[in-house]
């Protein structure tokens, strides 16, 4: 394993600790990465006890196919967290797990494009296989909507500034690179953020957009509550505040129930409520960062399915 499928994993004891429940239960690792998440699963599952592996990344499955050819318990599927149902064909689970965002093994390979901190394609897509690449999607989409991904996806006040001037910059040469676009982007900010690069918010933008990270977060969370066993857990870790507002905002809709009228008389148990909050966010602690620093951003929230 080379240095760039290195990857510490955020949360670990944490997460295993919230969803893992039955030793001999059935659970799900939406976003298997380099299976640091799966392996801790898999050390306090019992023998009879069942593991499924999900991610877009054909260097993860690669990962999870040699775990999957080690230990029976453990399968790998190939795609998107949002086919978790179909994968299961039916069967309900006692967890599911979701570590979302971008792997260091991602970011840290030059040839994925997810940084501009080395020179490469520019690429993006975590499924490489299959999919509009971000040099397509630059070269092609009109202004208006460049700069609607960079101000939703990357809240970046400077997005029509940088939205024009990729379009201007794209008419002289395609835009190919991670440097180059960084370079375009940076020359159309006009100040700095303390400690970062005034690309980043909008690297983080297109990736988001390239591989429908928001749309799919919102489908998988749904199809997960079916999947979930009444009393199972869903645990999602979010780097990103556009993810974990939509995580925050999912548990909350379930935990209170039907909107109802205030003034029907209803019992508590006629609201249809399906979920419950575990605690409050839980966030990295200072060691925990000071050894990872990629871990700063990481919330976690915990829920249980009711009914």
């Amino acid at each position: 394993m080379g240095n760039t499928d290195k990857h510490i994993t955020v949360l670990l004891d944490e997460a295993v600790e919230a969803v893992l429940t039955d030793p001999q239960g059935v659970y799900v690792d939406g976003t298997f990465g380099r299976g640091g998440h799966s392996r801790a699963i898999l050390d306090g599952l019992a023998d009879e006890g069942r593991l499924y592996g999900i991610d877009k990344d054909p260097r993860a499955i690669a990962v999870g196919t040699e775990l999957a050819e080690r230990d029976r318990r453990f399968a790998i599927h190939h795609g998107s967290f949002i086919e978790l149902d179909e994968m299961l064909e039916g069967t309900q689970v006692d967890g599911v797990l979701l570590d979302l965002g971008v792997s260091s093994p991602q970011l840290d390979s030059p040839e994925r494009g997810f940084s501009f901190m080395h020179d490469g394609p520019l690429d993006m897509r975590m499924n490489t296989t299959e999919g509009e690449s971000a040099a397509d999607w630059i070269n092609r989409a009109e202004e208006q909507e460049i700069s609607k991904v960079i101000w939703e996806y990357g809240e970046d006040r400077f997005s029509r500034r940088m939205a024009r001037a990729i379009v201007a910059a794209r008419e002289e040469a395609p835009i190919t690179t991670t440097r180059r676009l960084a370079e375009i982007i940076a020359a159309a900010c006009p100040t700095r953020e303390k400690g970062k690069h005034p690309a980043t918010r909008a690297f983080q933008a297109i990736r988001i957009h390239i591989n429908r990270e928001l749309d799919d977060l919102i489908e998988c969370l749904d199809k997960a509550l079916e999947v979930l066993k009444p009393g199972g857990r869903l645990v999602v870790i979010s780097f990103h505040s556009l993810e974990d507002r939509i995580a925050k905002r999912f548990i909350r809709k379930h935990a209170k129930g039907d909107e109802l009228p205030s003034w029907l008389p209803v019992r508590e148990d006629q609201l249809n409520k399906r979920m419950k909050p575990l605690g409050k966010a839980i966030k990295p602690g200072k060691a925990e960062v000071d050894a990872n620093p990629r871990a700063r951003s990481a919330v976690m929230r915990v829920a249980e399915k009711l009914v």
